[in-house]
């Protein structure tokens, strides 16, 4: 049963990491799931109040700076509220829409379709474009990070 558990937890670890790069998949509620499993199959013991805040509270920022950084890409160059809606519209529908291309095309068109209902011009709507793509890549370097230290934590806290 050990070895499930720690196979599970690792598949569970890796899904939640992906997550980071792709956001159709769950990454922190993945790695947050992977540390049930461990204390299913394995112990419950090396969790406590501590660890179950910590890692609840890096979750919680998980989910605010996903959209926060987002946002922040596309105002810091002058969008609208309609530019971060089709900005974030088109990070969950890119992917599916253009397999290849989707992740990077789908906030910037999102974005630029967002930004030229809202009235502004072309120009304008491209550098918002260009904003959600420097938002999308920001907000993927901080969930990397903050998933990876999920990840440490939960390690240093089972030895």
């Amino acid at each position: 049963m050990e070895i499930t558990g720690w196979i599970i937890t690792i598949l569970l670890f890796l899904v939640g990491m992906g997550g980071a790069i792709f956001p159709i998949l769950p990454g922190a509620l993945a790695i947050y799931a992977a540390f049930f499993v461990y204390g299913f199959f394995i112990s419950w013991e090396p969790f406590g109040f501590w660890f179950w805040s910590i890692q609840t509270i890096i979750v919680i920022a998980l989910f605010v700076a996903d959209y926060a950084v987002n946002a922040w890409g596309v105002k810091k160059f002058g969008g609208s509220k309609a530019s971060v809606w089709g900005s974030t519209i088109g990070i969950i529908a890119g992917p599916f829409v253009i397999p290849a291309f989707g992740l990077i095309l789908g906030p910037l068109l999102g974005a630029i379709i967002g930004e030229l209902i809202a009235g502004s011009d072309l120009e304008k709507s491209m550098k918002v474009g260009f904003g959600a793509v420097v938002g999308l890549f920001s907000s993927m370097v901080v969930k990397f990070i903050l998933q990876l230290g999920m990840i440490v934590l939960f390690i240093i806290w089972i030895l």
